[in-house]
């Protein structure tokens, strides 16, 4: 497919990843897990994550105007939804940071514990759970400070350890999260709707699981502390060293009456942005929704693979597209080495390693995206790699070589304006990557 323009790639590829993202709004499939109201209760409604806004949005529309309905929602700084303040609302929807959090997030998760008191087993709490959560729910274990939660929280962000293992970590240290909000919930039942952003769907792991069973264990959260060389106070080393702080599990009578429902889910993302490639003719590579590790290895092993599709036909026949997802991660370098902090996300970190691979081969066209718009904490998705990246680099100036040292991939696809720049997207199935290969 000799005719395959710079800007037509481009296209397909941004197509693609806006319509993984539509089919994982809250509009398009909330209101079909939706039960009843319930008969002599109240329904309350509790929620955290990125997606928190779109899906309060959805449920109160859906919601029976004359069925009783009100509780708290927390969301990251700017995503509300479009003209959310000008309207009335059963529901009260506040804002809190994100990946580290703060006060706001704090007082959110307080509040929230304050309006599941006197719950009845005639009540009904539908909690609203998105990636992102975990950071938004930020209520500390007695004992500890914000200021403990927040130093913990960016020393597991640098680690490099996976979502699981960080969220292990936070469930132990946290008194809403681990299953905690449905133990405080109880009698009453619990629904929770869970858009998932973590490799394996898993529940428990979905912003830390607030309402799911842990199987987790404090020894386990120990183990990975002292692993990654992470500090803790005194309180609640003594904590997890006596499982004193252990989480409810499988089998606990706090979970007699919840249940957990994925509506939303990566490969639902990555199947809808296939079946789209088909219809432009494209013979389409679904690798997997789960891949995990360092961002620029994961690049890199995309990049050759692409590569030996175009050069050898192997293990696919160009053209055609690969798609995955996933969650990777980068390791940032101890604080106080002398070396100025980049800025970027793990997309970008993606591709970064990527071009570096692909060395400016002909026919290859890659995008990159967080799905919830936001890659890491900067003001971009993802960015795009083009066949002449390296060369407009050099031209430029710019090695990806020392921004791959430094971390920073948002300086080196910024300095040559490629960038993917959408704004919050109000949901988040996690990173999608696409490489076009003619």
């Amino acid at each position: 497919m000799s005719d395959w323009t710079d800007a037509g790639a481009r296209a397909l590829l941004r197509e693609l990843y806006d319509e993984a993202v539509r089919v994982a709004r809250p509009e398009a499939m909330l209101a079909a897990h939706l039960p009843a109201p319930p008969e002599g209760g109240r329904t309350l409604v509790l929620g955290a994550g990125k997606a928190g806004g779109a899906m309060v949005a959805a449920l109160e529309a859906a919601w029976p105007a004359d069925a009783p309905l009100s509780g708290l929602v927390v969301t990251r700084y700017g995503h509300m939804p479009p003209g959310w303040a000008e309207r009335p609302h059963r529901v009260e929807l506040v804002e809190a940071a994100h990946p580290v959090p703060d006060a706001a997030g704090q007082r959110a998760a307080e509040r929230m514990l304050a309006l599941t008191r006197g719950l009845t087993e005639r009540d009904l709490v539908i909690c609203l759970i998105s990636g992102g959560g975990s950071a938004l729910l930020s209520l500390p274990m007695p004992g500890l400070t914000l200021a403990d939660k927040q130093a913990v929280n960016r020393a597991l962000l640098a680690s490099g350890a996976p979502i699981g293992a960080m969220n292990t970590v936070r469930k132990h240290l946290s008194a809403i999260k681990g299953g905690r909000l449905a133990a405080a919930c109880a009698p009453a039942r619990v629904l929770s709707l869970l858009i998932s952003d973590v490799p394996g769907d898993e529940p428990s792991v979905i912003a830390s699981g607030p309402t799911v069973p842990d199987p987790g264990t404090c020894a386990e959260a120990l183990a990975l502390l002292e692993r990654h060389g992470i500090a803790l106070p005194a309180v609640a080393l003594e904590a997890l060293r006596s499982g004193a702080w252990e989480t409810p599990k499988p089998g606990d009578v706090c979970f007699a009456r919840a249940e957990a429902r994925v509506i939303a889910a990566p490969r639902q993302s990555l199947e809808a942005a296939a079946a789209l490639a088909r219809q432009r003719g494209l013979a389409v590579h679904v690798l997997s929704d789960e891949i995990e590790g360092e961002s620029s290895e994961v690049g890199r092993v995309h990049a050759a693979l692409a590569r030996a599709c175009r050069r050898h036909g192997q293990p696919f026949a160009s053209p055609c597209l690969i798609l995955s997802g996933g969650e990777t991660t980068v390791t940032l370098p101890p604080p106080g080495r002398g070396q100025a902090p980049g800025r970027g996300g793990r997309a970008t970190e993606f591709l970064l390693g990527a071009a570096l691979a692909l060395q400016g081969e002909p026919g290859i066209w890659a995008l990159a995206g967080d799905t919830d718009g936001i890659d890491g904490v900067e003001d971009n998705a993802g960015a795009w790699v083009t066949p002449d990246t390296l060369a407009r680099a050099a031209a430029a100036g710019v090695s990806a070589a020392e921004h791959l040292q430094r971390h920073d991939a948002y300086g080196f696809f910024g300095a040559l304006g490629d960038l993917l720049v959408t704004g919050p997207t109000m949901t988040n199935v996690n990173d999608f990557r696409a490489l076009l290969v003619v």
